[in-house]
């Protein structure tokens, strides 16, 4: 499935039973954040779909009723999980989404300390999940 989905430029990598609550979208490295984050909202009773987008151009050039699949119109609670800058995530996330990444440079620092100063956390998903989802349900 992983396979034939990255194949496809995106994918759903974890998913809920029925509408999910929010979407968390993520690609490389941050995939492992979103899912932790999808199980945390989990425990609190929020279902959270987790998509990896490994090629936003291929994933473009698929069917609609393919793209709508994986990223349900509907669900308009979303999170875009990137360690480089949020330009571009906004056509996945939407007027209710949130970003968790890093748009400006010149920190330096050991991986894990910057992570933990720019948010780049489960807890600190989750929270954006949160708000997402608030801010879409008005």
């Amino acid at each position: 499935m992983i396979e034939a989905g990255t194949r496809r430029g995106g994918y759903i990598l974890a998913d809920v039973d029925g509408t999910p609550d929010v979407l968390i979208l993520a690609t490389g490295s941050e995939v492992e954040l979103a899912l932790g984050a999808g199980e945390l909202l989990a425990a609190e009773g929020i279902g959270a779909r987790v998509v990896s987008l490994p090629s936003w151009e291929i994933f473009d050039a698929q069917p609609e009723t393919y793209r709508h699949g994986v990223i349900p119109p509907a669900v308009r609670a979303r999170v875009s999980v990137e360690a480089g800058v949020s330009q571009g995530w906004h056509r996945y996330i939407g007027d209710f989404g949130e970003h968790v990444s890093i748009d400006h440079f010149g920190a330096s620092a050991p991986a894990p300390v910057l992570f933990e100063k720019f948010g780049f956390t489960r807890e600190n998903v989750v929270a954006k999940a949160k708000e997402s989802i608030r801010r879409a349900r008005g």
